[in-house]
């Protein structure tokens, strides 16, 4: 992941403009024949980094870098989307330095910001609060339990930290976790993707090992029938079946396409894949 941090402070941005349809597939692409692409932004965001879907708004919020990602230059941004892929605001939300992971939690939007988190009010379209996490390195992921506790992954260190009823913490701080990045909550567990799956109790920060062999995870999502999908930021975007195998559904590696911190929505069976240096987001219907 060092290597992957090194990219992005050497990334200079490039824009073209498209039409928001789906164009032809590059001969080198593979996709799955699980996958049937649905629709693709254009090239007008700026380092796509992360999506995520609410559902309460049936938006779909992009966090933009729009720069380095260690880099506290303000030049950060949110934008968002309708379920169709068209841009409904590009720079909803500004003023952000270099924000990633998101989550939702009654009506507000929370962004992992290099060394803090933004809280976003989603109504009134304005960050009200930050919190700060003077320690962090390169906080990046972000998921919400059903009681509102805020779970942060630190990818340049081996912490988990947590929002819980207005205070921060360090939830989790074990060598055991490497570069932590991709976060999902299931049930009283939370899913942690450091170049393996560990399942963290929520209740007590116990966790175990379940799945090895990912490889480096930035998005961590299940669909909803006991499989899960993850992704790598380089282009591949991972199927985790039922007996734990794992296979490749999308690699546009060789287009020079990355595969961010992804999200997919299980009501409609669709996976969204942001493509950082790309500019875009793709969006895939599962089956």
């Amino acid at each position: 992941m060092k290597s992957v941090l090194k990219f992005y402070m050497l990334f200079s941005l490039s824009l073209w403009l498209i039409n928001p349809t789906v164009k032809a597939q590059d001969k080198n692409i593979f996709q799955s024949d699980k996958l049937v692409k649905k629709w693709e932004t254009p090239q007008t965001l700026q380092i796509p980094e992360s999506v995520y879907f609410d559902e309460v708004n049936n938006v779909i919020f992009v966090s933009n870098i729009n720069g380095k990602p260690t880099e506290k230059d303000g030049d950060g941004y949110i934008s968002k989307l309708l379920p169709d892929g068209s841009i409904s605001a590009l720079k909803w939300i500004t003023g952000l330095n270099a924000p990633k992971g998101m989550g939702v939690y009654k009506g507000k939007l929370f962004v992992t910001d290099i060394d803090r988190i933004a809280e976003i009010d989603i109504k009134g379209s304005k960050i009200t609060r930050f919190y700060e996490f003077p320690e962090a390195k390169f906080l990046n992921d972000i998921d919400i339990d059903s009681k509102g506790a805020v779970y942060i992954s630190d990818m340049m260190s081996a912490r988990i930290y947590r929002i819980y009823e207005g205070k921060t913490e360090v939830w989790l701080d074990d060598e055991m976790l490497s570069n932590p990045n991709g976060l999902y909550v299931e049930g009283n567990e939370l899913l942690i993707g450091c170049k393996k799956i560990v399942r963290a109790d929520i209740s007590t920060g116990k966790f175990t090992e379940w799945l090895n062999g990912t490889g480096g995870i930035d998005g961590l999502e299940a669909t909803g029938d006991g499989r899960y999908l993850f992704s790598d930021w380089q282009g591949n975007v991972y199927l985790v079946n039922k007996d734990k195998s794992i296979e490749k559904v999308l690699d546009t590696t060789p287009a020079g396409i990355n595969a961010a911190d992804i999200e997919f929505i299980p009501s409609k069976k669709l996976l969204l894949v942001p493509t950082f240096g790309d500019n875009r987001v793709m969006a895939y219907e599962l089956h």
